[in-house]
């Protein structure tokens, strides 16, 4: 029997719940979604999704070599399968190695290795040639300086490029038009002599080097593209492109010392800038998009506290604690690694990790786990087994599902597996044809190559990268981020969207929803309220904010420094705090406020008329906060996680196309307030994260599933689902973990998404379907001679052009 829970596999608590098929679960939100998913037939809840997550859970069932270890590392230079399947080809030819996953969307990839065989820079040096460069993952210098190769490639490719071109412009394009409309006949005339003199071979042999540095260096990522997909014997664009601007090289360079009416080194630099620019745009955009949010991630901690019975305190890094080990956390830090309060009290805010909205209140002998925050209060905490943090297991997850999250081959990419070996087969074979009837060598070159041009994909080449560019910069302007082209493509095949409720369907913020009771008392309740930092107090006291008030029982509120209250004020004489509320004497009136078991325990009145809004509240998922005076409770205030602006109508209307789910870390009650939508067809409460992103696998068994969610503890899901959305002020590490953040905290903005996609993708399309409508004409053109390359080339970049301007026309109204 397994010793982890049966859903996420963490570790079973001592209050294990087992139902009657053996099965044993950490939590009732594990057990829930468990029986939800095993009543569907088509899932099976103990296999579904299992080996994509089990691969990432912490608890590492991938299987490992013992004593080998998994890296992680950034690799530049991967954009499309083809790379994926070449770099773990090379990595797997080491012996040290035992598997490894790439992932372009990610520019991830993870390798478990024998870490004395093969170390880290050993395998950066594996990994690192032929136009990809691999650095550690916290590397912000890596990232920058493979931009900056971009850029320089791009600046060189057009300096050079515009010195082959302007010659062409001045000197060979006036031969080619002898009728006076370009330039006088005389002038063309003595231009064609010159350039077909004996001293011209100097003239396009510098024209051959600058040609050579534009293809060699500003083409060397489509050229390693094209050596790579042959050596995956996966056919892609870059195979293409490299084809039509190599053979136009080659032959121009025969040509200089052949016989020859044209020199065609004008096509190469063509083919290669315009390309090459075509990427750099849609990446430069994709770059500044990504810029404007934080880096990963602020939740977790480097260095803690260590606390020594003595009472004396050691800075030391997390990396250096040990099981056993004491360490100090002080209100507004947060607690390193996971373990058990030894000494103190404080109120923990435990959000990022568990999603719950609510602080938790941590005395001697509780449980906190690693990057929450404390609100209030100190305590010191024992370090439990494996010195190991909650976020930092998360953040694991994330990187392990990333780097096994494999990119789909784009629609070019899959057209051209297909058109490559077609047009190299009729080139071959046009050529044979062309010698068989007669014709010399270097005619049949001329004919070949022109086939080879006109079938030159720019246009196919810049289809796809124009209008995800165009597509990612109008969705920067509305407030969403795109970090994986291929959305635009996986969101027409979605079945389910998946929601976290707190943050996302909700604002994650507490407020005061409604009240019944004497007015004057709650407004000294917010004067005790404005003495802690506890949410729900922080929601009182701006509800009624009474002003500063003076205390003589401890130091003064921070706005109020004076011993005497100005007029109409009131003073609050005395101050204690309990676990779970407030206590005080306001202006001579004894005040208790805070939760109904608070009453009971100091013995205190809770009447019948006072109950029946506390059990409404919980029945609603909100917070029935008690307010008393002198012995006996007298209103209740509610104080809630309100929904946000326009969700009923988000989900109606996604709920037209697809199912829709609620996940959450809250209990039932508070996940019921959302989910009786009737959009909703799935709700599960009290959901950890680890199991989060199980059940979003089990979910996508049978079906495409997209995840929302805004906290770290998100983030696991988000990477887990075929596509993940980060709404809003979402943690840096759920922006990581998703393929589209938005961030404002407008969630009608994800129907936007949707529409978005469905825009680019037919954009898309219209683009492909122009650029094989051109080779559709071109192309037989070619094959029985009636255009040359000269024409081939200007029909090239005239449907290069089309493209352009179809991409750049605004995708919604």
């Amino acid at each position: 029997m397994t010793d982890g829970c049966t859903l996420c596999d963490l570790p079973l608590p001592e209050t294990t719940i087992e139902t009657e098929d053996g099965a044993r679960f950490c939590c009732r939100g594990c057990r829930d979604v468990h029986e939800t998913l095993a009543a569907r037939d088509d899932i099976d809840p103990g296999a579904a999704g299992q080996a994509e997550v089990e691969a990432a859970l912490e608890t590492g069932e991938r299987e490992t070599p013992p004593n080998y270890e998994s890296t992680f590392l950034r690799v530049d230079g991967m954009h499309c399968a083809t790379c994926e399947t070449f770099i773990e080809s090379q990595a797997a030819t080491h012996e040290a190695v035992s598997c490894v996953d790439a992932s372009y969307i990610t520019d991830t990839v993870r390798v478990d290795h024998d870490p004395d065989s093969l170390g880290e820079d050993d395998l950066r040096g594996t990994l690192t040639g032929l136009g990809y460069r691999a650095y550690a993952r916290d590397d912000p210098l890596g990232k920058r300086q493979a931009e900056d190769q971009t850029l320089m490639r791009l600046i060189v490719g057009i300096v050079f490029g515009m010195m082959v071109m302007l010659n062409y412009v001045a000197v060979i394009y006036p031969t080619y038009f002898s009728n006076g409309l370009y330039y006088p006949a005389e002038t063309a005339e003595f231009l064609e002599e010159m350039i077909t003199s004996t001293s011209a071979e100097y003239f396009y042999l510098t024209l051959g080097l600058l040609t050579s540095i534009v293809l060699f260096y500003t083409g060397g990522p489509i050229l390693k593209g094209a050596y790579v997909s042959l050596r995956a014997r996966q056919p892609n664009m870059d195979l293409l492109v490299a084809l039509a601007a190599s053979a136009a090289w080659a032959y121009s360079t025969l040509a200089i010392f052949l016989p020859a009416e044209h020199i065609y080194y004008d096509v190469t630099v063509g083919i290669i800038v315009v390309v090459t620019a075509g990427s750099y745009y849609e990446n430069e955009i994709k770059r500044k998009a990504t810029d404007r949010l934080a880096d990963l991630t602020e939740a977790q901690v480097e260095n803690a506290t260590r606390y020594v019975p003595d009472g004396s305190t050691t800075t030391v890094s997390v990396d250096a604690l040990e099981a056993g080990q004491r360490v100090l956390v002080r209100e507004g830090e947060r607690v390193p690694v996971d373990g058990t309060v030894h000494d103190g009290k404080g109120t923990v805010d435990e959000a990022v990790v568990t999603g719950e909205s609510l602080p938790v209140p941590k005395r001697t002998g509780d449980e906190v786990v690693g990057g929450s925050l404390l609100k209030e209060g100190s305590l010191v905490v024992t370090v439990g087994d494996g010195a190991t943090s909650s976020v930092g297991r998360i953040t694991d997850v994330v990187w392990d599902l990333q780097s096994a999250n494999h990119g789909i081959q784009q629609l070019a990419d899959r057209l051209a597996t297909i058109f490559v070996p077609v047009v190299l087969v009729l080139a071959g074979a046009v050529g044979v044809l062309n010698l068989l009837l007669g014709a010399s060598f270097g005619t049949t070159l001329l004919v070949a190559l022109t086939v080879l041009i006109v079938s030159c994909p720019c246009a196919l080449g810049l289809a796809t990268p124009l209008a995800i560019a165009t597509s990612i910069r109008e969705a920067l302007e509305r407030g969403i981020v795109v970090f994986d082209e291929t959305i635009f493509e996986r969101l027409r095949d979605i079945d389910i969207v998946i929601f976290d409720k707190t943050g996302t369907i909700t604002t994650g913020e507490m407020q005061l929803l409604d009240r019944e009771g004497p007015e004057h008392l709650f407004d000294k309740a917010a004067l005790l309220e404005a003495r802690t930092s506890h949410p729900i107090a922080t929601a009182i006291t701006e509800a009624f904010d009474p002003g500063p008030a003076t205390t003589d029982g401890g130091a003064a509120r921070p706005r109020e420094t004076t011993d005497d209250p100005p007029a109409g004020r009131q003073r609050v004489e005395s101050f204690e705090s309990y676990a779970t509320g407030v206590g005080g004497t306001v202006d001579g009136t004894e005040m208790l406020v805070g939760h109904p078991d608070l009453f009971k325990e100091q013995g205190w009145e809770l009447p019948a008329h006072v109950e029946s809004p506390v059990a409404q509240a919980r029945e609603a998922g909100n917070v029935p906060v008690v307010v008393g005076s002198e012995g006996t409770a007298a209103g209740v205030a509610v104080v809630g996680d309100s929904p946000r602006e326009a969700w009923e109508e988000t989900l109606t209307a996604l709920g037209e196309d697809t199912e829709v789910a609620i996940l959450t870390g809250d209990d039932q009650r508070a996940a019921e307030s959302v989910g009786d939508h009737p959009a909703v067809d799935h709700v599960f409460a009290g959901v950890p994260p680890e199991a989060k992103a199980e059940t979003v696998a089990q979910l996508g068994a049978d079906r495409q599933t997209v995840m929302v969610g805004d906290g770290t503890n998100d983030a696991p899901a988000l990477a887990t689902a075929d596509l993940g959305i980060a709404l809003g002020g979402g943690t840096a590490l759920a922006a990581d973990a998703a393929d589209v953040a938005i961030v404002t905290d407008d969630l009608a903005t994800l129907e936007t998404v949707f529409e978005l996609s469905g825009a680019a993708n037919a954009r898309v399309k219209q683009n492909i379907g122009w650029a094989f409508l051109y080779n559709g004409v071109a192309i037989p053109l070619a094959v029985l001679g009636l255009i040359n390359p000269l024409f081939a080339a200007v029909a090239m970049a005239t449907s290069s052009a089309l493209v352009v301007t179809n991409s750049a026309r605004p995708l919604l109204d």
